[in-house]
């Protein structure tokens, strides 16, 4: 099962072409693009950070040159990217990898499959494979996420079947992972013509349809928008402005312990012992 295009199997057992597929592709591939640009419109998200980088800008100590910009956004997709260093929780970022893997290899593998067509028969067996774990791959992050450590469930004591509208996103990429697996199983254990593997496939697709036509409703512009302040952050680091924020001083130095002559009590070489603190309990958030 996990080794055969099962797109490959619906053409050939329903009367639905490859063109028919293809063209739904493009057609995702083009709501992606216009959500996108409506989100950026509706929320004013590009004119924010135009806004910001200008203002940030006056207060800036050194200009960054062009190459130092290219090597603070070669760091932003090496660690807030491909790593997703922001998040401190181990379990949220392992989740969130899984996730966002799982949903690169998904969709890319969608794409070859469905734009290989028609293809020989078993020509595909590699694509097909990693098609089926980049969707066991999303079901484990996922689910992961939902059901232990979402942030309105653990933090705020909310039942994991309370959906609001910023989970739209997360439930209908689980959704489509979920029936695409189902769908596939279906199809070797029941055929792609019965009842059982056609209902799956319909699922399927209205749940693929929802992920990507509602991007102007759900958070899936996000992926594209973090980058971004990420990047801004660091260029703001990197030329002074600091993002407005002060600069954190030497802690051991003559002028700030003459201007905060209580921090070597807390902060110095050797603070006392003040107890666990907040890690006195694990934190069922992230």
């Amino acid at each position: 099962m996990i080794t055969s295009n099962p797109f490959e199997v619906l053409s050939a057992s329903l009367p639905l072409e490859p063109g028919v597929m293809q063209a739904y592709v493009v057609l995702m591939v083009f709501l992606v693009i216009g959500g996108t640009l409506l989100d950026v419109v509706h929320k004013k998200s590009g004119k924010y950070f135009f806004e910001k980088g200008q203002a940030l800008k006056k207060i800036a100590k050194r200009e960054v040159s062009g190459g130092e910009k290219i090597g603070l956004a070669v760091s932003t997709f090496a660690n807030e990217v491909l790593r997703s260093s922001e998040f401190e929780n181990r379990d949220r970022r392992i989740s969130h990898l899984f996730t966002m893997y799982g949903f690169i290899f998904f969709v890319v593998t969608t794409a070859i499959l469905i734009f290989g067509l028609p293809a020989a028969e078993g020509g595909t067996p590699i694509t097909a494979l990693l098609w089926h774990l980049g969707a066991l791959s999303i079901c484990f992050g996922g689910y992961w996420f939902w059901f232990k450590i979402r942030v309105d469930v653990r933090a705020e004591g909310n039942q994991w079947y309370n959906v609001h509208q910023s989970d739209l996103f997360v439930v209908s990429l689980l959704l489509t992972a979920t029936f695409a697996l189902v769908w596939s199983a279906m199809q070797a254990i029941t055929g792609a013509a019965s009842a059982l593997s056609i209902i799956a496939f319909i699922v399927f697709i209205a749940a693929s349809t929802t992920l990507f036509s509602t991007i102007l409703w759900s958070k899936f512009a996000h992926m594209f928008f973090k980058p971004a302040a990420a990047f801004q952050k660091k260029v703001a680091v990197a030329d002074g402005s600091r993002d407005k924020l002060p600069e954190i001083p030497d802690l051991s130095s003559a002028e700030c312990k003459e201007r905060y002559p209580d921090i070597p009590e807390y902060m110095g070489d050797n603070p006392p012992n003040m107890g666990l603190g907040i890690k006195r309990e694990a934190p069922s958030h992230y």
